[in-house]
């Protein structure tokens, strides 16, 4: 095909213009072109939720942990104690200087537990939903290898433990860590293989968890630790962790935790305050708490001493929640100029995932059809909680 317009003309190049002509390694600096100079980052890499403990919706301090499964304080981070020692946990202000973090998790025992029983364990854990997870192909020959970073300090040096566990397929990887130096916070990186056995379930269950072992009984460490993919056994989970809960003089915090794809870590993916809360809210958030004057939802009297009000959420969540309020007597009813009292029951009448009926049960002296609103009165005691956590 003939060139159609001003032919370009070529313009040599001088010595100057190349300095020397010579593209050295040295001019590379660390002497390497990878991808991470020349790409940027994948967006949302980062498969942990709330990784820089930023967001604390429920509180940002729980004391007497000594039993359970629960969430206590930072969002996305489970809390499984048995026989390990008595704990309060919190959202702490101290984290690695210059590294853009303003808060860690922390774990401060109180009561000790030097000698564990067999099925003593203490650990923490962040579970993901397996329809978030296909990119990495578990189960095929093309399964990806992740790797996980995070910043952690401790007065108790020794190693711990960093498991993998894949609930749809009872199988497990472990990697131990060694804390080096007391009281210093220190960044760890792990890498772990692909697996190549048994699938993740395309669905909002829990498929995977990331569990940071803190303690744990013979039952989780007489075996070998199992440092590649196998069927789950118990003895070979945390093998070889050190006991955190010895004495009432150990603390450990964490922060900046990421879990990727591939054999290297990136620099931590730090989100917009808006984008975490919002992912957080998919699982858990709460309305009140707030010494102001806040109002939960309208609705309609249906009797003279019943109503119902909507609340819709402010994101849709993982499935249908669960709703449970605290203090119901620091609830205030209003309908019209008629105040109903605070009600003796709440109950969400078949909630989905964007938007929640509620029952109000117990009121007084209100009319039936006329409007209704649901709000606090000034009291931080005063909640209602949508649970969908995995």
């Amino acid at each position: 095909m003939p060139f159609i317009g001003n032919k370009p003309t070529a313009i040599p190049l001088s010595a100057d213009d190349l300095e020397d002509n010579i593209i050295s390694t040295a001019k590379i600096q660390d002497n390497a072109v990878t991808p991470a100079k020349y790409i940027e980052p994948i967006p949302f890499r980062n498969i942990i939720i709330n990784g820089d403990m930023s967001l604390a919706q429920r509180s940002t301090s729980v004391a007497s942990i000594s039993s359970g499964v629960a969430y206590h304080t930072v969002d996305r981070w489970i809390t499984s104690a048995s026989s390990a020692g008595t704990w309060t946990q919190s959202q702490s202000t101290d984290v690695p200087s210059g590294q853009g973090f303003s808060s860690s998790l922390k774990m401060d025992c109180t009561v000790a537990n030097a000698s564990l029983s067999a099925s003593s364990e203490l650990l923490l854990q962040s579970r993901f939903e397996g329809q978030n997870l296909q990119y990495l192909k578990k189960g095929t020959s093309s399964a990806e290898s992740t790797t996980l970073s995070f910043w952690v300090k401790s007065n108790k040096t020794g190693t711990y433990i960093a498991e993998l566990f894949d609930s749809d397929n009872t199988r497990q990887i472990s990697k131990s860590y060694t804390i080096d130096s007391s009281d210093t916070w220190e960044k760890k990186t792990l890498t772990f293989a692909g697996d190549t056995t048994g699938v993740f379930g395309n669905d909002n269950g829990n498929s995977l968890s990331l569990n940071l072992w803190l303690s744990a009984g013979s039952t989780y460490t007489s075996g070998t630790l199992s440092t590649t993919w196998t069927s789950y056994t118990n003895s070979n989970r945390a093998v070889g962790v050190t006991n955190l809960a010895d004495s009432t003089s150990n603390e450990w915090y964490i922060t900046g935790v990421q879990l990727e794809a591939g054999t290297s870590a990136s620099d931590f993916e730090f989100l917009p305050y808006d984008t975490n809360l919002q992912r957080c809210q998919r699982y858990f958030f709460s309305l009140g708490g707030s010494a102001t004057y806040q109002t939960y939802g309208y609705g309609m009297c249906f009797s003279t001493t019943a109503g119902m009000i909507g609340v819709p959420y402010p994101t849709t969540m993982r499935s249908a929640p669960t709703v449970s309020t605290e203090t119901l007597s620091s609830f205030v009813t209003k309908s019209g100029s008629q105040l109903g009292g605070a009600p003796t029951s709440l109950v969400a009448d078949f909630p989905g995932i964007n938007f929640a009926n509620v029952e109000l049960g117990g009121l007084s002296s209100m009319t039936d059809k006329n409007a209704l609103r649901l709000y606090t009165n000034n009291s931080t005691a005063t909640r209602l909680e949508f649970n969908a956590e995995l």
